[in-house]
């Protein structure tokens, strides 16, 4: 399970629910989600959480690292769909879906914490109010996608690079993981050209062009935005389809 309740504000999971609610959570419905059974599981860099075709009986947060999912050819070409940040329940859709059409991989080392359908059910039905919740964040992640489809079919290198690390950095800030706009960056350059529809040579030279343009810096896949604004502009980047809420404002 989570951390006790006094710890509970600060743990990743909550934190993304805060953001996805239209509502101020009871204590009844924090303590419901804080007290959700899960079996913790680690599990290294680039390894397959589910594949495509699988059934699996149960679903899970991402509680520390960065996931991904993606879909590949035939031929083993693959395509990165989106990425998945402490917080996230990227498998939601198995819930209802008997057939995963999907496969997530983790990108670094993550922490999981696996729930069985049945308990996501029941906690559901006990606090119906968190039904609007989950399917509030499944809309969310359906405007992700459509995104990432603009961002990878109509925009060249340098803005699609650009708008990925505006979103990492905001998805990240959201859950308290980019202080100062900075955050891990665990991808490699051939990863990051399986998100993109570029090569990894392409990567490369993309990434040298926003370190040129003194927007960021990336030691260590370590990021560093210098400078918001102008990567916003190179990006293109409008937030509204993250649909994040400040819980404080509620």
């Amino acid at each position: 399970m989570f951390e006790t309740p006094h710890q509970s504000s600060k743990h990743p999971f909550l934190r993304r629910i805060e953001t996805v609610a239209l509502f101020k959570l009871t204590d009844e419905e924090q303590a419901a989600l804080v007290a959700l059974p899960m079996q913790v599981a680690q599990i290294e860099a680039n390894q397959d959480i589910v594949r495509e075709g699988d059934r699996p009986s149960r679903s899970f947060t991402l509680l520390s690292g960065i996931a991904c999912t993606y879909k590949s050819t035939r031929a083993g070409k693959r395509q990165v769909m989106s990425y998945h940040v402490p917080g996230d329940m990227p498998d939601f859709q198995s819930l209802y879906l008997d057939v995963l059409d999907i496969s997530i991989a983790t990108v670094s080392s993550c922490r999981l914490g696996f729930v069985q359908h049945e308990t996501v059910r029941a906690l559901l039905r006990a606090h119906p109010r968190l039904n609007e919740v989950f399917w509030r964040a499944t809309l969310i992640d359906a405007a992700m996608v459509r995104e990432w489809m603009l961002n990878t079919g109509r925009r060249e290198a340098y803005a699609r690079m650009a708008h990925l690390f505006c979103e990492l950095v905001t998805r990240l800030g959201a859950v308290g993981l980019a202080p100062d706009r900075v955050c891990d960056l665990p991808m490699t350059q051939p990863e990051l050209a399986d998100a993109l529809g570029i090569t990894s040579v392409h990567v490369n030279r993309t990434i040298r062009d926003l370190k040129s343009a003194g927007l960021i810096s990336l030691r260590g896949r370590r990021l560093t935005v210098h400078d918001w604004a102008g990567l916003q502009a190179a990006a293109e980047f409008d937030a509204t389809y993250l649909h994040l809420r400040d819980p404080a404002a509620q």
